[in-house]
């Protein structure tokens, strides 16, 4: 997904879900999730580039 989609995709996957796995091309998303994640205090994992995998 390319900006913002993967920032605002994934804090809407996260109102129902506890955990969410998010595939993104977009060069930006490593920044806006990893901020998006510590604003929230949920927890990120990046296994793989364009991979995030996010957790309440």
């Amino acid at each position: 997904m390319r900006c913002p989609w993967p920032a605002l995709r994934l804090a809407k996957a996260m109102r129902e879900a506890g955990a969410v796995t998010l595939l993104a091309d977009d060069p930006a998303a490593p920044r806006e999730v990893a901020a998006l994640c510590a604003d929230q205090g949920w927890q990120l994992e990046m296994p793989d580039k364009g991979h995030f995998s996010v957790r309440r």
